[in-house]
């Protein structure tokens, strides 16, 4: 069973908003979800899912289809981020072409699943997420929530804010995951595989065949090489390993 912290415990089960157009997904993911202790609100129109939104901001999590009528899960989103509404958003769909998730992490959602996978992998990824976002709530729990600083750079992992010569760098949380993965481990290589890890967990299976999560994170760490050239033209800090990964290249350890 899904559980919350003790103060959301007595307060009642965690709400998800579920938009799904299919009626017989939807309904089973529902009631499975509900089985696990969860309070599920499902609706099918991704419109009447915003309104609901603007107006009670209680949900915990929201888990969207991609592909529907009239506003798309990705048009969801951004107009979700657009009102502030800053619910943690996971996408469940059959789209599982490497463009779709990137596109939605780079959205600012947290997660990315097949929807034809089972409930209990479904249920797993859930757990994760939740239980990040317990830790968030209720303060650091381990070293891996401490500040980093190395040279230019300045990481917060409870706020997700990266700063780099004193100007703030507009990432993502996943990119924010793969700069703080990289920082905490400068000067040495890091696997591809690790940098996704860092961003999916352990052992998610990602794009075509068994290393389709290798183009993932070239496309992250392409976009963030950009952020932070927009900001400053000479950076070159993330190196690449040809057929292993990246390394951080900075100035002193992390703190």
């Amino acid at each position: 069973m899904l559980r919350a912290a003790s103060p959301a415990k007595e307060a009642g089960p965690l709400r998800v908003i579920l938009v799904d157009d299919d009626d017989m997904f939807r309904e089973a993911l529902r009631n499975n979800l509900k089985d696990a202790g969860l309070d599920v609100l499902a609706f099918g129109d991704s419109r009447v899912a915003l309104e609901h939104l603007r107006v009670d901001r209680s949900a915990t999590l929201a888990l969207l289809d991609w592909k529907m009528p009239a506003m798309s899960g990705i048009e969801l989103l951004r107009k979700m981020r657009d009102d502030r509404i800053d619910v943690p958003v996971v996408f469940l769909t059959v789209l599982g072409e490497p463009f779709y998730e990137e596109t939605a992490l780079a959205d600012g959602a947290v997660d990315f699943i097949d929807k034809s996978r089972t409930f209990t992998i479904i249920q797993k990824r859930i757990e994760m997420i939740l239980s990040r976002g317990r830790e968030s709530a209720d303060g650091p729990q381990a070293d891996d929530a401490d500040p980093v600083a190395i040279g230019d750079l300045e990481l917060n992992p409870t706020s997700c804010r990266a700063v780099w010569k004193g100007r703030q760098v507009d990432l993502t949380v996943a990119e924010f995951a793969v700069v703080e993965h990289l920082a905490r481990n400068a000067g040495h290589d890091v696997r591809y595989r690790d940098l996704y890890n860092a961003v999916r967990g352990p052992g998610f299976a990602a794009g075509f065949g068994t290393e389709g999560y290798r183009a993932n994170v070239r496309s992250f760490v392409k976009r963030i090489r950009q952020k932070f050239r927009d900001l400053d033209g000479n950076f070159e800090c993330i190196q690449n390993y040809p057929g292993f990964g990246y390394r951080w290249i900075g100035h002193g350890p992390p703190l």
